[in-house]
C-alpha cells in the first residue's frame, strides 16, 4: 500500500484504539502459540546473550572497569529502541516487525533496506554464536582436540533442527534457556557479593573496591572505553526480538508493555551489575577474550566443577542467541518474500506454521561461518562481531526512523498513537540516531577490523541499491496483484 493510500484512509475516530489501515500479507498463516511467559522470557533472553557472556571478557581486558559505564549508556539507548518498537507493535502487531513498519511509513525501499540490514545482523550474529559455542566447548578436555569448525557445525545443526519444528517449541526452548541464564547470573552475583563482603581471596587477590581504586575506572584512559562501545552494542542485539514475537501471541496489547518495561531494570541489574562485580572480583588484566569472564572467576576460585557448570550456562546462552536469530530472520524474510523483496522460497511455511525458507537461508550463512572458523579460528568472533554491529546499527536506525515518521503522522492526524508511547518524542529518536552515528564513527576511529568494517559500508550500500534494482519489478508486480485482488 502506498503512502498516499494510507493518508487517504483519514484520521481514526476519536476515542478508538490505535489501529492501522495497512495490511501486511506476511502476517497471515502464523499460529498464536506464544504465551505471556514466553514473551517475558524472550525479552529477558534477548537482553542477555553472547555479547555479555563471552564478549565482556575481552572488553574488560581492553577498557577496564569503565566497561560498566559503556554498558549503562548503551543500555539506555537500547531501551529507547525497544520502547519505540513497542509503541509501533501496540499500533499494529506484526511478525514482520520493523520491516512491516518501514513498508508502511517509508515504502518498499525502506522495507527492503531494513530487512536486509537485519539479515546482515543475524546472519553474522549466527556465526558469532556458533563460534562462541565452539570456544566454550573447548573448555572441556573431551572436546579440546576436536577442531573448532566441527563444533561450530554441530551447534548450528542442533539448533536449526529444533527451530524448524514449531513456534511453540521455540517458545519453550527460549523460556528454559532464559531461565537458565537468569538463574546462573543471579547465582554468580550472589557468590560475587558474598566474596566481596567476606573478603574471600580469589586466585590470591582480595576482592573489593581496592581492585578498582588501585587502577582507577579508566586504567588505560577514556578512549578504550569509547572504542569498545560497538562491541557493547552487539551485546544488546536481541532486544528487538520481543517485537518480532508479538505477531505470534494472542494479546500483545497486554503482554508487550510489561515485557518491554522490564528490560530497563534487567539491563541495570544483569549487565551493569555483573560487569561491576567482575571488576571488583579480579583486576581487569585477569580477563581475556578467549574465555567467558564468569568462567574465569569460577576457575580461579578453585571450586571443583563450578567453572564447568558456568561454562555450560554460557554455552546455553550462545545456543539461545542462535535459536533467536534463526527464529526472527525467518519471520522477517517471509514478510519481505510476500512483498517481492526477498527470494520466493523464504516465504514458504511448513506444517508447523514455521517459515522454514528464511530460517534455512540464515543457517546457510552460518555454514559460511563454519568455514571462517576453519580458516581463522582465533579471529572469527571479532570479525563477525564488527559486521553484526553494522547490521545492528542499521536495524536500530530504521526502527527509530519509522518511529519518527510515525510521530510526525500522528501530529498530522493521519494515525493515532497508542497509550503506550516512546517518551520525549521526537527528541528521543533524534538523540538515538545521533548516538548510532557516533558508534559508527568510533568503529572507524578505532582502526583495525572495526575500520575495515566501516570502510565496507559503501559496498553494503551498493549491494542494497543493486539488490533493489533487481527486485523492484517483482515488488511492483506483487503490489499491483494485491490491489487488483
Amino acid at each position: 500500500m502506498s503512502d498516499g493510500s494510507i493518508a487517504a484512509a483519514g484520521k481514526p475516530a476519536a476515542g478508538t484504539p490505535a489501529s492501522s489501515p495497512h495490511v501486511d500479507a506476511g502476517d497471515a498463516g502464523y499460529s498464536k502459540d506464544l504465551k505471556s511467559r514466553h514473551i517475558n522470557m524472550i525479552a529477558i533472553g534477548g537482553a542477555i546473550g553472547t555479547g555479555l557472556f563471552l564478549g565482556a571478557g575481552g572488553r574488560l581486558a581492553d577498557a577496564g572497569p569503565s566497561l560498566a559505564i559503556a554498558y549503562a549508556v548503551c543500555g539506555v539507548f537500547a531501551f529507547f529502541v525497544v520502547r519505540a518498537l513497542g509503541e509501533l507493535v501496540l499500533y499494529r502487531p506484526s511478525s514482520g516487525a520493523f520491516v512491516s513498519y518501514a513498508r508502511e511509513f517509508m515504502g518498499e525501499k525502506g522495507a527492503f533496506a531494513a530487512g536486509w540490514l537485519y539479515f546482515l545482523n543475524w546472519s553474522t550474529t549466527a556465526i558469532a554464536d556458533i563460534t562462541a559455542a565452539a570456544t566454550y566447548a573447548h573448555f572441556w578436555g573431551m572436546f579440546s582436540d576436536i577442531p573448532q569448525w566441527i563444533l561450530a557445525l554441530t551447534a548450528l545443526a542442533v539448533v536449526l533442527a529444533a527451530n524448524l519444528i514449531s513456534v511453540k517449541y521455540f517458545g519453550e526452548m527460549e523460556f528454559w534457556f532464559a531461565i537458565i541464564k537468569v538463574a546462573a547470573l543471579v547465582a554468580f552475583m550472589l557468590i560475587g557479593i558474598f566474596l566481596i563482603v567476606t573478603q574471600h581471596p580469589v586466585d590470591g587477590h582480595t576482592p573489593g573496591l581496592s581492585t578498582v581504586s588501585d587502577t582507577g575506572a579508566f586504567p588505560v584512559g577514556m578512549l578504550p572505553m569509547l572504542l569498545v562501545i560497538q562491541g557493547v552494542v552487539f551485546a544488546y542485539a536481541s532486544v528487538e526480538l520481543c517485537g518480532v514475537a508479538a505477531g505470534e501471541t494472542e494479546n500483545p496489547e497486554k503482554i508487550m508493555p510489561r515485557a518491554i518495561n522490564s528490560i530497563m531494570w534487567r539491563v541495570g541489574l544483569f549487565y551493569v551489575g555483573s560487569v561491576v562485580l567482575l571488576a571488583l572480583l579480579l583486576p581487569y588484566t585477569a580477563y581475556s577474550g578467549d574465555q567467558s569472564p564468569f568462567v574465569t572467576v569460577m576457575d580461579k576460585l578453585g571450586v571443583p566443577g563450578a567453572a564447568g557448570v558456568m561454562n555450560l550456562v554460557v554455552l546455553t546462552a550462545a545456543l539461545s542467541s542462535l535459536n533467536s536469530g534463526l527464529y526472527s530472520t525467518g519471520r522477517i524474510l517471509r514478510s519481505m518474500a510476500l512483498s517481492g523483496s526477498a527470494p520466493r522460497f523464504t516465504g514458504l511455511m511448513n506444517k508447523g506454521q514455521v517459515p522454514y525458507g528464511g530460517i534455512l537461508l540464515t543457517a546457510g550463512f552460518g555454514v559460511l561461518g563454519v568455514g571462517l572458523n576453519y580458516v581463522v579460528p582465533g579471529q572469527a568472533f571479532e570479525i563477525v562481531l564488527n559486521f553484526a554491529s553494522i547490521g545492528i546499527l542499521g536495524t536500530w536506525g530504521m526502527i527509530m526512523l519509522c518511529s519518527l515518521v510515525f510521530w510526525h503522522r500522528a501530529q498530522d492526524g493521519r494515525v493515532t498513537r497508542p497509550a503506550y508511547r516512546l517518551p520525549w518524542a521526537p527528541y528521543t529518536q533524534i538523540v538515538t540516531l545521533l548516538f548510532l552515528g557516533c558508534v559508527a564513527f568510533l568503529m572507524w576511529w578505532g582502526g583495525g577490523v572495526g575500520r575495515t568494517t566501516v570502510m565496507c559500508l559503501p559496498l553494503i550500500a551498493a549491494a542494497l541499491v543493486g539488490g533493489w534494482f533487481i527486485v523492484r519489478g517483482r515488488v511492483r508486480e506483487v503490489a499491483r496483484a494485491r490491489q487488483d485482488a
